[in-house]
């Protein structure tokens, strides 16, 4: 898919997709989607696929592969991918610019 929106994965995220896929058997990339729910209105999901729609963006990092579908990457234009390991555990986490407002957990936003 051609498109002009923007979506980037850090370094400390595509090392630890790859981990996960290199552990999943028949799974080959991490999409992540945007859905209505969550506590401030959208929240984001993250499911291991085995391929691609012809809609998705595709990012790819060294062995890490996230696919995007056109309607989620309306919200996440701008945004960054990253993985954080801190004292409060470990998550995947979007540095969305396009988020006026998020929840505690970091998994719902709103726009």
């Amino acid at each position: 898919m051609v498109t002009d929106k923007q979506v980037t994965l850090s370094d400390a995220a595509a090392v630890r997709i790859a981990d996960i896929l290199a552990g999943e058997a028949g799974k080959s990339a991490l999409r992540v989607s945007v859905e209505g729910g969550g506590c401030s209105g959208f929240s984001y999901k993250f499911d291991l696929v085995d391929e691609s729609d012809d809609d998705d963006l595709v990012l790819e990092k060294g062995k890490a592969r996230v696919l995007i579908d056109s309607l989620s990457l309306v919200y996440m234009d701008g945004s960054e991918i990253d993985f954080v390991d801190n004292l409060m555990g470990q998550s995947f986490q979007i540095n969305n610019p396009n988020a006026v407002a998020s929840c505690g957990c970091g998994t719902s936003f709103s726009i």
